[in-house]
C-alpha cells in the first residue's frame, strides 16, 4: 500500500479544473530516493546465561563487533541511523558497532526481538517451538517487517543508509519477505555472527539483495555461527 497509486484518491476532483491528470497526481506521490538497508546479525555471546540478560556477549564475539564495526565505517557511507533489538546480545554489539559510526542516532525497539517466525518448510527435528509461539513471535517479526521495510517516504530527497542488529530469524524471514521468495524457506539460509546482509530498495519498490550473511571482513578463525 505504498505505491502510488494506493495514495491517492481517484474520484477527488480539483474545484477550478475537474478531475486531475493521473499522471501528474501520480507524480507528487513517487518515491524520489533509495534505501539502503545493512541488517546486521549480532555476534557470539554466552548460550550458558538463562536470563535474556545473562546472555552477553563472549570475548570473541566482542572482538566480532568490533570487527563488523570497523568494516561498516570503511564503507565511507553516512549513515542514518541504527534500528536494535532490545535483547542483550543485540544491544551489546551495536554499542561497539557505534563506536566506529560516531554520531549516528542509536534506537532501541522489541519488534526486532528473536523468535520463531514461521513454521518452516521442510521442518527440522533439532528446533521444534511450540505452536503459539509461532502466533506470537509471527506477528510481531511481521509487524517488524512492516515498519521497517519498505520504500523511501515520499518527503525523503536523498538516498539514506540504515543499520539494523537484530538475530538470524529475523533477518533471514525479513530477506525472504523483501524478496517475495515463500518465508516457509528462512531457516534454509545460514548467518555467521557478526555478518552484513545488504538490501536496497528502489524508489518504484523494486529490491535487491547485495550481500547476505557477508564477513569476508573477518579472519577464519573469528567466524562463528552460534
Amino acid at each position: 500500500r505504498r505505491e502510488p497509486l494506493a495514495l491517492i484518491n481517484l474520484k477527488k476532483k480539483n474545484e477550478e479544473t475537474g478531475e486531475e491528470e493521473l499522471a501528474s497526481r501520480l507524480n507528487r506521490y513517487k518515491a524520489k530516493a533509495t534505501r539502503h538497508i545493512f541488517l546486521i546479525r549480532h555476534s557470539q555471546y554466552n548460550l550458558d546465561g538463562w536470563a535474556d540478560k545473562d546472555r552477553t556477549l563472549t570475548p570473541l564475539g566482542r572482538e566480532q563487533a568490533e570487527l563488523t564495526g570497523h568494516r561498516l565505517a570503511s564503507l565511507g557511507l553516512k549513515f542514518d541511523q541504527i534500528i536494535y533489538s532490545s535483547m542483550t546480545r543485540a544491544t551489546e554489539t551495536t554499542e561497539i558497532i557505534s563506536k566506529h559510526l560516531p554520531g549516528v542516532k542509536k534506537i532501541s525497539t522489541d519488534l526486532l526481538r528473536e523468535g520463531a517466525p514461521i513454521e518452516p518448510d521442510p521442518p527440522v527435528s533439532h528446533w521444534k517451538p511450540e505452536a503459539v509461539q509461532y502466533y506470537e513471535d509471527g506477528a510481531r517479526i511481521e509487524a517488524a517487517f512492516r515498519n521497517f521495510i519498505h520504500r523511501a517516504d515520499v518527503k525523503q530527497e536523498e538516498d539514506s543508509y540504515e543499520i539494523f542488529v537484530c538475530h538470524a530469524n529475523v533477518i533471514r524471514y525479513i530477506v525472504c519477505r523483501a524478496l517475495q521468495f515463500p518465508p516457509e524457506g528462512w531457516l534454509r539460509m545460514s548467518l555467521n555472527n557478526g555478518s552484513i546482509t545488504h538490501l536496497v530498495i528502489r524508489p518504484n519498490g523494486r529490491v535487491a539483495l547485495r550481500t547476505l550473511g557477508d564477513t569476508g571482513f573477518m579472519p577464519p578463525d573469528k567466524i562463528t555461527r552460534t
